[in-house]
């Protein structure tokens, strides 16, 4: 198979996997990215067996409402049973690395809502340690180089994403060569400079169940 049918395996086996466990009043949180496009044209398949959805991004949420699938603001969504979303990276303890998209700050705060965090990827995803992939760091603009010069101190090549600004109207930094090691220390470390919104880290909160498509089919690992 490849990425692209990969990416519709992981997500209908994400559908399959909520789908029993939904019901007429259950809100599903959906990320950001091809992989959750994926997701969304699967779960657009069972829209009548749900109440509707969190979009962690504006692209989100116009991709669900063009399935017909109401779209709710987090604030006024009791609880959330299940986020869905892909990574850009992901190691064995189901910590990641994500931001890819630009949209790492409503993903977290939706992941950080959901009981279960339900992360979909391609095999190529799964990493020994996290950190090949740019971290991406989403900063207020007017501190875009004092944090820049503080990621600096912490080993990182950070560069300015050119031409991008996040739906919550600020810039993204990625950082370049930044090794991993204790990941909920530096996710904390970043978040910690000032100026930072937050970092790509999904560590303090890991997903909880992590689907990987694979030549073999879909494989599972859980926390």
């Amino acid at each position: 198979m490849n990425q692209d049918q990969l990416k519709q395996a992981v997500a209908q086996a994400a559908v399959d996997f909520i789908h029993p466990r939904l019901d007429a009043k259950s809100i599903v949180g959906v990320g950001t990215g091809s992989t959750a496009n994926c997701f969304i044209d699967a779960l657009a398949k069972i829209r009548h067996d749900f109440d509707g959805a969190v979009a962690s991004s504006e692209a989100t949420a116009a991709r669900l409402k063009s399935h017909g699938i109401p779209v709710y603001d987090l604030n006024s969504v009791p609880e959330l049973e299940f986020y869905v979303d892909g990574a850009d990276e992901a190691d064995a303890h189901l910590q990641l690395v994500k931001g890819g998209g630009g949209a790492l700050t409503r993903e977290k705060i939706v992941a950080a809502v959901a009981k279960t965090f339900v992360c979909i990827a391609d095999q190529s995803k799964l990493v020994e340690r996290l950190g090949g992939y740019p971290l991406p760091v989403e900063v207020l603009p007017m501190a875009r180089s004092h944090v820049a010069r503080e990621l600096v101190k912490l080993g990182g090549d950070p560069v300015y994403r050119e031409g991008f600004v996040t739906d919550n109207g600020n810039v993204i930094l990625d950082v370049h060569n930044l090794l991993v090691g204790d990941a909920v220390a530096l996710e904390q470390r970043i978040n910690n400079i000032v100026g930072v919104v937050t970092n790509g880290l999904f560590a303090a909160r890991p997903a909880d169940l992590l689907l990987l498509g694979t030549a073999e089919g879909v494989r599972s690992l859980q926390r």
